[in-house]
């Protein structure tokens, strides 16, 4: 039997069934090279993982909060130190203000030092709060060459550091001690709107093509035109977190200097970076082979006050450990995360290798319970330096080309592991949460942490007479960074 190849004789099918009447020689039809390409059905994935977001799930959390902003309070040093005294004269000291005088009182014990030097001394006598800031000290020792507190330098020697360490008083004092007010810090932060939406026209609806693909979580199944709905999910979703990185408040008028202004801007709010410039810690040049700078943009002791401290760094762990000095001064909390790019993840690396670092075996994970498994999937490793666990890795949103990966500036962010307590008004007690958390606007009519709604006309749903699908995203929220003294932003030199 034989059969012709002539397309007027076969009988098609309904269904993807093989026949003997409806085999279609398309070789000799040449119906190949026409309409019938190769396809590959499933979509290539070049970029693997394109999302990026995943940071604040491991550090923070999220938490519901009805009003346009969200403040807290930080508390104060519990001891009194200044490091912007000026030496007078042999007995004499003066404060930078009579606020910073008012803390000091007759009887009290304090170490006086410039460089090298120090002197212990006791205060006899506090100026009245006139102007004038000045309180006289008397050395408790001191030799013929350098009278009661020159040791620390000539009279008009600024710069001199200052802490109390105790008082002394005569039997049958009548008055005794300084009160002090305790002095606390407000923060405050605002929330952002964040909108996008994804559109189809009507027509293009009627056109159902469908693509298999994988999912960014993983999951895989065939989509159609909804696909770029699903990306744009994704990207509305890395949105999210990026805003709470990246987010900064607009300048207030009073803040602005020199011609205009911005003008028609929103407020803003305060993101990740944004706060730790403002009030944590940055350290320029974080390759750990090379003498870097250390600055701190926190208060070094004197109250309100605030201090650029440099200090010099050597090669390797030794330069690690400059930040190690920094903490010390800080919170001191004793694990701490590291979010790296990957320059700066190989350069500690290196750096550990030096030092046979003990990775895995002998280290402590008690931010993951003290499972190493669970670290190491959740892709950390550890190592310990002093009295501080580390616990570091890679951080996409640095190395993605499409984001911080373009700008290469920000090499890395230690966030501290603790908690703070606080009292949470919609609860009616303290409560702990991370340093480093979400705060999005929700009530018991609207829920406005992740919203998705559709509006058109197009697929079942008809609220307005646009020939169109509209899937609309939004969210509103702030990112709350307390205790940011705690935070560590490594950074390119400029």
């Amino acid at each position: 039997m034989s059969f012709s190849t002539t397309a007027a004789k076969l009988t098609p099918r309904p269904t993807k069934t093989l026949a003997w009447d409806n085999y279609l020689n398309i070789s000799d039809l040449k119906f190949d090279q026409q309409f019938l390409p190769e396809v590959y059905e499933k979509e290539i994935e070049r970029f693997g993982n394109r999302t990026i977001s995943g940071f604040l799930t491991m550090v923070g959390a999220e938490m519901p909060m009805a009003s346009d902003l969200v403040t807290w309070v930080e508390q104060g040093r519990l001891h009194i130190a200044f490091d912007n005294i000026t030496k007078k004269t042999h007995t004499t000291i003066e404060f930078a203000s009579d606020a910073d005088l008012a803390l000091i009182g007759v009887g009290d014990t304090i170490v006086l030092g410039k460089g090298n030097n120090e002197v212990k001394a006791y205060v006899s006598a506090v100026a009245a709060p006139n102007g004038n800031k000045q309180a006289t000290v008397l050395a408790y020792s001191h030799d013929a060459a350098n009278p009661g507190i020159d040791i620390l330098g000539a009279d008009d020697t600024a710069g001199c550091s200052l802490f109390v360490y105790g008082s002394e008083y005569a039997k049958g004092s009548a008055t005794g001690g300084n009160s002090i007010e305790a002095k606390s810090e407000f923060f405050n932060n605002k929330p952002i709107i964040l909108r996008n939406k994804y559109s189809v026209a009507g027509s293009n609806v009627a056109q159902i093509g469908w693509v298999e693909v994988t999912s960014e979580a993983g999951t895989g199944g065939y989509l159609w035109y909804l696909k770029s709905e699903h990306e744009s999910r994704l990207r509305f979703q890395d949105h999210l977190e990026m805003s709470m990185v990246e987010a900064e408040k607009a300048m207030t008028s009073a803040e602005v200097t020199g011609a205009g202004g911005p003008s028609g801007i929103n407020s803003g709010s305060e993101g990740l970076f944004s706060a730790i410039e403002a009030r944590g810690n940055v350290y320029t040049g974080a390759d750990f082979g090379a003498t870097q700078t250390f600055s701190a943009a926190v208060a070094t002791g004197q109250p309100g006050g605030t201090a650029a401290v440099d200090y010099a760094a050597n090669n390797g762990i030794n330069e690690f450990d400059t930040i190690l000095t920094q903490l010390d001064t800080q919170g001191a909390i004793e694990e701490n995360m590291l979010f790296l790019d990957r320059g700066t993840a190989l350069s500690i690396d290196n750096m550990l290798a030096a030092v046979n670092a003990p990775y895995g075996g002998g280290t402590s994970f008690g931010v993951f319970e003290n499972d190493e498994e669970m670290a190491l999937n959740l892709g950390f490793s550890g190592f310990r330096r002093g009295s501080y666990d580390f616990y570091k890795t890679d951080w996409k949103y640095l190395n993605d080309s499409t984001t911080r990966g373009g700008f290469a500036n920000i090499e890395g962010v230690l966030v501290p592991a603790g908690v703070s307590t606080v009292y949470d008004q919609q609860l009616g007690t303290n409560i702990q949460r991370p340093f480093l958390h979400v705060r999005y606007r929700a009530s018991e009519a609207d829920d406005r942490r992740m919203k998705s709604w559709i509006t058109g006309s197009v697929g079942g749903n008809y609220t307005s007479e646009e020939d169109a699908m509209n899937v609309n995203f939004l969210s509103e929220r702030a990112l709350c960074v307390q205790g940011a003294n705690n935070f560590v932003l490594f950074k390119k030199i400029a």
